[in-house]
């Protein structure tokens, strides 16, 4: 199963504190262990939302609001997306994770597959197209 991780931001992140030289070999090791795990698909660090804009469309109409956010709590620092069995795997590395960082919350969250939905409303048409633009995605991204 797939599992996005997400690391809650907080005042550091949001003022865009770069990490010690000693966090970025910890992390570095740290990713690299998951990666020859298998377990790491991807992942990055986010800009601080100062830098970003949320986009809304309600009734009809769209508003883009800059940032920065302060609902803090709700924002994301950083994801990972992780290859696991279950969700207890992916709990095992988010600690692991949150004891090389040595503070902050994550939030995990399983992505919907195909085997999700039934076939009713994931025709093998729509089965098919989204294979065709999975690989033209992997083929924007460089793989």
């Amino acid at each position: 199963m797939k599992i996005m991780g997400m690391l809650r931001a907080d005042a550091s992140s949001e003022a865009g504190a770069p990490p010690s030289q000693d966090l970025m070999e910890r992390m570095g090791t740290f990713v690299a262990e998951m990666a020859s795990a298998g377990v790491m698909l991807g992942g990055d660090g986010l800009h601080p939302t100062a830098k970003g804009k949320r986009v809304k469309l309600k009734d009809g109409k769209f508003t883009v609001i800059d940032g920065p956010f302060t609902e803090s709590k709700e924002l994301i620092a950083s994801y990972a997306l992780f290859q696991v069995k279950t969700m207890e795997e992916a709990v095992h590395w988010t600690k692991r994770f949150l004891e090389v960082l040595g503070k902050g919350e994550c939030e995990l969250r399983p992505i919907l597959e195909a085997e999700d939905f039934s076939e009713e409303v994931f025709t093998p048409q729509e089965r098919a197209r989204e294979e065709a633009t999975r690989e033209r995605m992997k083929r924007n991204a460089g793989q």
